[in-house]
């Protein structure tokens, strides 16, 4: 069984402007075809690329990769609803309705009860 680090635990992030795919991986704990794969899954993922294809990582692309990390190996979240959740589409996130209250519902439930009981 592989031993999950938390991101508290990783190595600090050198003050340099750019990372290899290979400097990532020890940096996030996370092998490079892990991280090939998910460039293809998060759009937000775009490491630099240059000559012959090489992946070039900045500082704000590794701390994505400790997010995704921790939202798929810590917090349990699928692909895909890490992916929601990095766009800021939480699954249980209202959609632009008014929340109700405890109180409301109660009296909504009543509301309903005497309705179906004078049918």
């Amino acid at each position: 069984m592989l031993e999950v680090k938390n991101n508290a635990q990783l190595p600090p992030i050198p003050p340099k402007r750019y990372f290899t795919i290979g400097e990532v991986g020890e940096l996030c704990d996370v092998k490079p075809h892990v991280l090939r794969y998910w460039e293809q899954e998060f759009p937000q993922l775009k490491p630099v690329k240059r000559r012959g294809n090489r992946r070039y990582y900045q500082r704000e692309d590794v701390l994505l990769i400790r997010q995704i990390k921790a939202l798929l190996y810590e917090e349990g979240f699928t692909i895909g609803g890490a992916r929601q959740k990095l766009n800021g589409k939480d699954k249980n996130e209202d959609s632009g309705r008014a929340a109700i209250n405890s109180d409301e519902l109660k009296l909504l439930i009543k509301d309903v009860e005497s309705l179906i009981s004078s049918f």
